[in-house]
């Protein structure tokens, strides 16, 4: 993982002002993560809105037939192709808890070894909506049927992708740099694997 030694700012943005959502809201990860994260503290100018994107993300998983490990192939797939570091880390992490630490840095490296049939397909389709979503075709869409997922399925890979791309694009453009403690945290191969995306 690179680390830049110039600039140390966490994020363009300064910190919010307290108030008694945003303390909860740190305080939340604080007891989950053991810190505040870089990216809460760009999100907090808002936490009305955190708390509903994180309701619907939730909302769209409860129900559905996609596994935990499939959803950590996404995000780490879509993390990738989107060349965001910072879920790159997270998710990979997480996809080196659920598989083992080198088929998630080969996930983050845009290789599919080591992924179920449905897991290989759902990494791909996850590439395909980052870098160009008006170029899928009905054959992709039944590759994915192919691969054994359903209609609804497939709906909610896509919005599930797609709810992780917004939520990639605000915490980028913000500058919102992955944790020190997220990269420390994270398997080895994993840090070597991202290569992209803003510096620790």
């Amino acid at each position: 993982m690179h680390i830049d030694p110039m600039n140390h700012a966490a994020a363009f943005l300064a910190d919010p002002p307290q108030s008694p959502a945003v303390t909860a809201v740190y305080q939340a990860d604080v007891a989950s993560d053991g810190y505040v994260n870089n990216l809460t503290r760009a999100w907090c100018w808002r936490p009305d809105v955190l708390a509903s994107f994180q309701a619907v993300r939730a909302d769209l998983l409860a129900d559905s037939g996609l596994s935990p490990r499939e959803v950590a192939v996404m995000v780490a797939a879509t993390a990738a192709a989107r060349r965001d570091a910072y879920c790159a880390l997270a998710w990979g992490s997480r996809l080196a808890e659920l598989s083992d630490e080198a088929t998630a840095a080969r996930v983050l490296q845009g290789v599919d070894g080591g992924l179920s049939d449905r897991e290989a397909a759902l990494a791909g389709w996850s590439r395909q909506v980052v870098q160009d979503p008006n170029a899928t075709t009905q054959a992709d869409v039944d590759r994915l049927r192919d691969a054994g997922l359903n209609d609804q399925e497939i709906f909610e890979a896509t919005t599930w992708i797609a709810f992780r791309l917004a939520f990639s694009t605000v915490n980028d453009a913000l500058g919102a740099r992955p944790d020190p403690q997220l990269a420390e945290k994270a398997p080895r191969l994993v840090r070597e694997a991202v290569t992209y995306g803003r510096a620790v």
